[in-house]
């Protein structure tokens, strides 16, 4: 008998940061498409809460949200059955890695991060050497087990280029030690915009609510701030240039129904702006609702969720730590 070819499943992985609720961006761009990969790739997927931390955080309120990513998860499609859903903080491999990893990364590759001038301008007072060094902390999350897809938003593939160079100079030193990962973006969803400033993303840390639908909003809620949605002066419905609003509106509209842009349109023809809002606040309040519901009993059992947290955290350390392991003997650590 001939023997059989194994093919090694590859590994995706991704993380979000408890700080802040959640938004449609994070959902659409990320949290409605992890489920799919489970089936393709072997995923881990991670509550970042070390990252967080470069930005002063109240202790209660980011202890609720560790727990509300995770049951977020879950809620969106992930099952701890078929994927590693863990905390970074519980993996202390992530911070050991993180260290080891700096020696390797270069002092301009961190200051040409565009992120790191973005949030040194809205946080002057707190411009701290973990905010610098967070994409080493983010390349070591993603090498620590040896991921072959990061699904990302845009925003993030500058990170991500980073942890590619970090691994790909490790590897030339001491000989192929870290897969280098490639970029997922997806197609459609990857950058949700801002309802008030529809030229600029949405942020979950946006101070004005109307600008920003949070995944946990109610009903009423989600459909009133879609009313309010900045469009033009237009009112025809359609994909174009200078029409950042509806491009957005109906970008949102796809993601929940399916439909390509010119159905859109065609569906929306001669019918105005004020029906397409409202149907678009429709369709989001009725694709968030089941998701909304099951985290609602989720949260209410914080035994499971920290159960799910024990086996997660076991899984990945595991991984975790063959990767560490590797890593000491080659820089030449003594290991007991």
């Amino acid at each position: 008998m001939p023997e059989e070819t194994v093919i090694r499943k590859k590994t995706a992985l991704s993380g979000i940061q408890p700080s802040g609720n959640l938004t449609l961006g994070n959902y659409l761009g990320a949290l409605s498409n992890f489920s799919e990969f489970t089936s393709e790739y072997n995923c881990y997927y991670c509550v970042v809460d070390l990252h967080s931390i470069t930005v002063r955080q109240i202790p209660a309120e980011l202890r609720r949200r560790t727990y509300e990513v995770l049951a977020l998860y879950i809620s969106c499609g992930l099952d701890p059955e078929k994927c590693t859903l863990f905390v970074q903080s519980h993996v202390h491999e992530h911070a050991e890695l993180s260290w080891m990893l700096s020696c390797f990364t270069m002092f301009g590759e961190l200051s040409r991060m565009t992120q790191f001038k973005d949030k040194s301008a809205k946080h002057a007072d707190n411009i701290n050497a973990g905010l610098f060094t967070y994409p080493v902390l983010m390349a070591s999350d993603i090498l620590l087990y040896q991921a072959d897809v990061v699904p990302i938003g845009q925003d993030q593939k500058q990170h991500l280029e980073l942890a590619r160079d970090i691994a790909e100079r490790f590897n030339g030193v001491f000989s192929p030690t870290f897969t280098v990962p490639e970029p997922y973006i997806p197609k459609i969803g990857a950058n949700i915009m801002s309802l008030a400033e529809p030229t600029k993303k949405m942020s979950k840390s946006d101070a004005n609510e109307n600008a920003v639908i949070r995944i946990l909003d109610t009903r009423d809620v989600i459909i009133k701030k879609f009313r309010r949605a900045v469009t033009d002066s237009d009112t025809c419905v359609r994909y174009a240039d200078g029409k950042d609003g509806i491009k957005n509106l109906m970008t949102i509209y796809s993601c929940f129904t399916g439909k390509s842009y010119d159905e859109i349109e065609r569906e929306f023809d001669g019918r105005g702006y004020g029906d397409f809002k409202s149907a678009v606040g429709e369709v989001c309040a009725d694709g968030l609702q089941p998701v909304k519901e099951r985290f609602d009993k989720l949260m209410a059992d914080k035994p499971y969720l920290e159960s799910v947290m024990r086996d997660g955290a076991e899984k990945a350390s595991r991984a975790a730590g063959k990767t560490v392991s590797k890593v000491k003997r080659k820089l030449g650590f003594v290991t007991l």
